[in-house]
Order: structure tokens, then C-alpha cells, then sequence
């Protein structure tokens, strides 16, 4: 008989937003002819850019043609591709060799977990984006998993405890709060005098309005010493279903041995992976032109007023909001209500569906996440219907 992992029989809760399925799937059991809106996932609704089906659907007929035709992607990515990330999206501030093109940050997420060992201590925020210490616990490190607790009062920005890897994610998942300049580097400098690698996740930079919020962790003297970015084209231009992000792993950053992180990087990029499919670089490159930046930025900006609409029905009821400013979600504080219950009274009420924020942690009970990744008709729908509800 073949020995179960142990890390899966440690792990023991259920992916937050397979028991969201489970009981929207249950509602339709139930009512079948019941409308829902979801103002939960944060699953991009827009249709793509013109730039980017263009860019696609050239990319498919070259791939037609004997020519045009070509095999295998290289598992760093096409290198005019990380060229123009690191031009247009770092101006100049990552070197482009550091860049790595990956079907998306969850991914990478997952696959950053085989750089360090058993006995590595994590530090992850609460409440935070459930993969982070999902893939800590199956990767063999329950038991190694710190909590950051989190007050509204600052912003959200963590308390930080030494720990070997810390993650962060800005402009924050759940709480829709992105960190300033100076809790930037206040956290960078954490981690260079503890010796710390940061694994930063700025998914939504794309939503940052204003200067003094920073859109990369690299925008900090001394990141390229401490820092892993990740990020994805899923939220910026929609994405989701096309399936690219990238890692930079600066080529200055070392374990405690002096040994190269991004070397062992690359064997684990190559080993687990066999690169982004052209068709999918072919639309980034798409989106990455001044047209597609234009669109995407629309985009974002159209998610964000879905947000502050949202954002405007809760505070004419009196609820303390944070968020959708700099992100697409708001943080609803309860006001010492649970979040499930006020999940499932949305959900059996309105028809709406939401994210208890207790799924992002502890420190997460008693607010509620919702997503701006919506209709501009889903969004007045949704006010309309929870108006008529004693929420």
C-alpha cells in the first residue's frame, strides 16, 4: 500500500472558494430559477481588448502556416515579451533577464514553495489570499506558518515578526488597501536586518491612483536584495481566462549561503514547467502596446467605479469601509456580525453572492469581501436588492 503525503492529511479546510461553490450550487439546487449575482470571485467580466483578440487571432493563423509555425515556448518566456515588461511596466528598474513568463501568479505561487526547504518559517498577513498558506501546509510546513496581524487603524499595513520567507500582497487581497512608500520601505528594510525574503505579490498594481503608492516593490532602494515579485495579466487586462503572469527573481538575490536564488529558480522553472503557450504571450505583447495599456487602464477604472458605487451604498448605511480606491475590492467591517451568516443571509435573501472574510483568516471574522469584478447592470442590481434586505 502506498503511503498518503502527510501534508494533505495535516491540511485539513477546504479551498475557500470551493465551499462558496458548494453552496451557490446548493441555492440552485434548491431555486432553480433564482438569479444570482456575484460580487464574490474576483473573476474579470469585460470582454478583451481589440489590440489583444487581434493579437491572438494573428498569433493562430501564423501558427497555421509552416513559416510561422513553432513548437515548444521557451519556460522563461519569449524575450521580447520580459523586454517590454521591463521597459514599459518597470521602467527600467528590473533588468528584463530577471523576468519570468508563467501561466499566472497562483502558479507561481505554488511553485515558489520548492525554493525553500521543510524547516523554512513563513510569515503570511491576516487575513490574506488563501493560497499563500494553502500551498505552505502541501508543500510539508504546517506547524511552520506565522500569522501577521493587521489593525484597520493602520491601514492594514502588517506587524511584522522575523521569519525566513514573508509575504505581502499590495494593493491588498481582501482588504482592498494598498501600502504607502514609507511601509514599503519600512518593510524592505525588516527584512534586509533579519535577513528575509520578501515574496511580494502585486497582482493590482494596475489600480493604484495616485504617486505616493508604489506599483512595484522594486520602486524601494534595496528590494533587488530581499524581493520576489509576482504578478499577472489576469487583473490588469482580463486575463483570467488566458492565463499569463510573471516572477522577478533579481539576479542580487542570495540564500544564506551566498547561493543564487534565481539559479535554483531557473531548475525549478524549468523542471515543473514547459513554458506559456505563443498564442498567450502573442495577446500579452497585445496588451502590452500603448493601445492595449489604454484599454486596460479603462478596465480598471470601470471595476473601480463599480466599487464606489458599492462603496457609497455601505456607507449611507453606516458600515465602516475600506478599499476600492487603490483595488477592486472593499472590506465591509460587520460591525461584530459573523461573516459567514451575513454570507449566507445575501446569498438566501438577495441572491447575491459575496466572500466571508473569516476565508481569509482569523482576523478576518466579521467582515465581509466584495468584488468589483462585475457588470455595471450586476452592480445596480445588486444595491437595488440589498436595499430591500434589513442588512
Amino acid at each position: 500500500m502506498v503511503c498518503r503525503n502527510r501534508s494533505f492529511a495535516q491540511h485539513k479546510s477546504d479551498y475557500l472558494f470551493y465551499e462558496i461553490a458548494q453552496k451557490k450550487e446548493h441555492l440552485q439546487k434548491q431555486e432553480p430559477r433564482a438569479k444570482l449575482i456575484n460580487l464574490g470571485i474576483g473573476d474579470t467580466t469585460e470582454p478583451l481588448c481589440l489590440p489583444v483578440t487581434a493579437g491572438l487571432v494573428k498569433q493562430a493563423e501564423a501558427l497555421g502556416t509552416r513559416g510561422g509555425y513553432r513548437g515548444y515556448p521557451s519556460s522563461f518566456g519569449d524575450k521580447k515579451l520580459r523586454d517590454t515588461i521591463a521597459q514599459k511596466l518597470y521602467q527600467g528598474n528590473v533588468c528584463a533577464d530577471d523576468i519570468f513568463i508563467s501561466d499566472g501568479a497562483k502558479c507561481d505561487v505554488g511553485r515558489l514553495q520548492h525554493l525553500f526547504g521543510p524547516d523554512t518559517t513563513i510569515a503570511i498577513q491576516d487575513p490574506s489570499y488563501p493560497v499563500y498558506e494553502h500551498t505552505s501546509y502541501l508543500s510539508g510546513k504546517a506547524g511552520r506558518v506565522d500569522r501577521l496581524q493587521m489593525d484597520p487603524e493602520n491601514n492594514f499595513f502588517p506587524k511584522l515578526t522575523a521569519a525566513d520567507v514573508i509575504y505581502i500582497c499590495s494593493p491588498n487581497n481582501p482588504t482592498g488597501v494598498a501600502y504607502n512608500r514609507e511601509q514599503l520601505k519600512q518593510l524592505v528594510d525588516f527584512c534586509k536586518k533579519n535577513g528575509s525574503i520578501l515574496i511580494f505579490d502585486a497582482a493590482y498594481f494596475s489600480y493604484i491612483r495616485g504617486d505616493d503608492f508604489p506599483r512595484s516593490i522594486y520602486e524601494i532602494e534595496g528590494a533587488q536584495e530581499v524581493a520576489i515579485e509576482i504578478n499577472s495579466f489576469s487583473k490588469v487586462a482580463g486575463f483570467t481566462g488566458i492565463r499569463v503572469g510573471w516572477s522577478v527573481v533579481p539576479q542580487t538575490l542570495c540564500f544564506d549561503d551566498g547561493s543564487s536564488v534565481q539559479a535554483d529558480w531557473k531548475k525549478i522553472v524549468t523542471t515543473f514547467f514547459n513554458g506559456v503557450s505563443h498564442l498567450s504571450q502573442a495577446a500579452a505583447m497585445a496588451a502590452l502596446s500603448d493601445e492595449g495599456l489604454q484599454c486596460a487602464k479603462e478596465q480598471c477604472d470601470y471595476y473601480l467605479n463599480n466599487c464606489r458605487l458599492l462603496r457609497d451604498f455601505f456607507l449611507e448605511r453606516k458600515f465602516r469601509v475600506f478599499g476600492g480606491v487603490h483595488a477592486p475590492y472593499l472590506w465591509i467591517d460587520l460591525d461584530g456580525k459573523k461573516s459567514w451568516e451575513i454570507f449566507d443571509y445575501l446569498l438566501q435573501k438577495a441572491h447575491i453572492i459575496t466572500t466571508p472574510g473569516v476565508g481569509f483568516g482569523a482576523a478576518g471574522e466579521g467582515y465581509l469581501r466584495i468584488s468589483g469584478f462585475c457588470s455595471r447592470l450586476d452592480v445596480t442590481s445588486a444595491i437595488q436588492r440589498m436595499s430591500a434586505t434589513s442588512l
